[in-house]
């Protein structure tokens, strides 16, 4: 199956945005060690919940994309049926 260039770029984005947030939140607990593990593990745990966020945002334009190429593949059968009637 072929994928468009859509796709292919929200794929892309997926796995880049993956990679930012294990890489961005190891980084920043580490940076922010130094003024406490409790500032540290709550600004990490922010973090995190704002990237995973953006991820869901993400995948819902993948979602919606895949449920209008099903709308637009049920409207073709729908009046290939009508037109045979």
């Amino acid at each position: 199956m072929q994928k468009d260039s859509f796709d292919r770029v929200i794929s892309f984005l997926l796995g880049a945005s993956w990679g930012i947030i294990l890489f961005g939140a190891l980084a920043l607990f580490a940076i922010l060690f130094h003024f406490g593990f409790t500032i540290a593990f709550l600004l990490t745990f922010l973090y995190i919940i704002v990237s995973l966020f953006l991820v869901l945002v993400l995948d819902a334009l993948h979602v919606n994309k895949e449920r209008l190429k099903e709308a637009k593949k049920q409207t073709e059968l729908l009046q290939k049926i009508l037109e045979n009637k």
